[in-house]
This record gives C-alpha cells, sequence and structure tokens, in this order.
C-alpha cells in the first residue's frame, strides 16, 4: 500500500547528503515538489534515483533537513534505497565521517568491495 512517510534520519549536513547521493548514483536537485504515488509533493529538494518512479522529498526546518518517501515497492525506491532507506542512511554516515576526519586532518582511503565501504583514516605526522 501507498503512502507518504518520514525517513528516521536526522540531515544536519546537506553538502555530506550531497555526497551521499553521488556515491550512490542518484541526483540532488534544488526542485520544489517530488513524485510519488498520489502526485507531487512540496519540498526544498528532490533527490531522484535512477530507475525508481518515485522520488525523496527533502525539507528544512530550524536547520534540520527531513527525508519523506513514498516506499511503496512498485515506486522503485525501497529497491534502491535499501528496506527503511538504510543504503542512503549508510552512504550520509559515510559522508559525514569523510568530511569530518579530513577536516580533523587525517588522510582518508576508500575500498569498495561487493558493496561494503571500508574507509581507513591516518593522521599524517
Amino acid at each position: 500500500m501507498s503512502h507518504i512517510t518520514q525517513i528516521d534520519l536526522k540531515i544536519q549536513d546537506l553538502d555530506a547528503l550531497q555526497k551521499a547521493c553521488q556515491r550512490l548514483g542518484f541526483e540532488f536537485l534544488n526542485h520544489k515538489e517530488y513524485r510519488s504515488f498520489y502526485g507531487y509533493q512540496k519540498c526544498e529538494h528532490v533527490i531522484r534515483v535512477p530507475g525508481a518512479q518515485f522520488e525523496i522529498g527533502v525539507n528544512t526546518l530550524d536547520g534540520v533537513s527531513t527525508l519523506h518517501w513514498d516506499s511503496w515497492s512498485e515506486g522503485g525506491l525501497t529497491k534502491a534505497v535499501g528496506k527503511n532507506a538504510g543504503i542512503l542512511k549508510q552512504a550520509y554516515a559515510a559522508a559525514l565521517t569523510i568530511k569530518a576526519a579530513r577536516r580533523a586532518g587525517y588522510s582518508v582511503y576508500e575500498q569498495q568491495e561487493e558493496g561494503k565501504l571500508t574507509i581507513t583514516l591516518r593522521r599524517e605526522e
């Protein structure tokens, strides 16, 4: 059954969310509406997922962004972003980690194997 829900994730860094989308091959757009089973819904930004019929809307209030989506399986988002958007959540966490590590002076090394991302941090002295 189709319905719009909020993904259980508070976004405090839109740049990291954009990097997460880029890592996953998604588009982060400055649109004012996202597509769902019920038509177009208002938002500030849109995450467009290749091959999915629906999109994810991004809304910001008091510096915290929330993600809204229609998780109906026929819309194609669940397959791409995972159950409860787990794949998108992991990519956002990785983007935050990498950004913070670089800011703190660490070198960042990434290795992707069989869908598993390993991030190694080294402080150059």
